[in-house]
């Protein structure tokens, strides 16, 4: 007979300060500890390249872009996470007592993996919904040109639109910025994933 491994439950504090003497990175999930897998090289290109054009685009203007290792705080949900690419309208809101962990994010993009894709897509924007700054989540395949884009347009209503043709530009609402797919795919390579 078999005893089932009980699962063990911490505290934000116990997260944080396991989190900040941690060679990798965790997501906190009210009360779970989860490492997070590192990204292929077509994930990184894809996050850097839209992370240098949001940057380059958003220069002496009130807006910070962070990626990756930025960490975000979702309140009412329990949630510490490292989204890919994150732009805050300044000045920046930090968790309380805290000055490494944001929490007032107006746009959030994710670049998706087969692991991590259903759960970006539900959980983590139902979570990301209930921060009260949060008005834009883009959603970037890596294994092929597709782009998602939510918009909130209303209290509870949002606005669904998506790119998938290398002639497309995505036109950004929280921010003025437009970004082509040609460049967000800049150097990715489709045929690798195949391999």
């Amino acid at each position: 007979m078999t005893l089932a491994k009980e699962t063990q439950y911490y505290s934000p504090a116990e997260y944080l300060e396991f989190e900040i003497n941690s060679e990798i990175r965790h997501e906190y999930i009210d009360g779970l500890i989860i490492p997070m897998i590192g990204g292929t090289p077509d994930h990184n290109q894809i996050t850097g390249n839209f992370y240098a054009v949001l940057n380059f685009a958003l220069k002496r203007q009130p807006y910070q872009v962070f990626v990756t290792d930025q960490r975000l705080w979702i309140p009412q949900k329990r949630i510490h996470t490292y989204p890919d690419v994150m732009v805050v309208q300044t000045p920046l809101v930090f968790a309380e007592g805290r000055n490494d962990t944001i929490t007032n994010p107006i746009m959030i993009a994710e670049v998706l993996s087969k692991s991590t894709k259903d759960y970006d897509r539900d959980e983590k924007f139902a979570a990301y919904r209930t921060i009260p700054s949060f008005q834009e989540y883009i959603l970037i395949d890596q294994y092929t040109m597709h782009v998602e884009q939510y918009i909130k347009t209303d209290w509870r209503k949002w606005t669904f639109l998506e790119y998938e043709d290398s002639n497309d530009s995505l036109n950004l609402a929280s921010i003025d910025c437009e970004i082509s797919l040609v460049d967000i795919y800049d150097k990715v390579d489709f045929t690798s994933e195949a391999s």
